[in-house]
């Protein structure tokens, strides 16, 4: 039965949002770091301001070198623990597979979030 999102319970309202998962490297691409979000754009910008993240701050991972757009928070923070338990070489073949090169993705532009934009 549709039910109008306004009526909808928080936990069921939380599970219809866009979730990003992401991961953050530094410029040597040595450490990572892999969040969930549900504002991409806005969440990078904190990590690049050096807020939000003692992490992110301290080992200067300040370039976004893969995301995934996932239907539903619930269903980003499974796949952020999901991607948390790989190793290291596993993650670097996910980053490549869609990035070879390892650059800022943040520099080429993000899609356009289909919750905002206008089409």
């Amino acid at each position: 039965m549709w039910r109008h999102p306004e009526l909808v319970s928080g936990s069921a309202r939380r599970s219809m949002k866009i979730g990003y998962v992401y991961i953050m490297s530094n410029v040597k691409r040595t450490t990572f770091y892999i969040g969930v979000t549900s504002d991409l754009e806005a969440r990078v910008a904190q990590h690049k301001a050096g807020v939000g993240s003692t992490f992110t701050s301290k080992y200067k991972l300040f370039d976004l070198v893969y995301f995934e757009r996932i239907f539903g928070i619930d269903q980003a923070i499974n796949r952020e623990k999901q991607l948390k338990r790989r190793h290291r070489d596993w993650k670097i073949n996910l980053i490549k597979s869609v990035n070879p090169e390892m650059l800022d993705l943040i520099n080429i532009g993000l899609p356009a979030d289909p919750e905002t934009s206008s089409g």
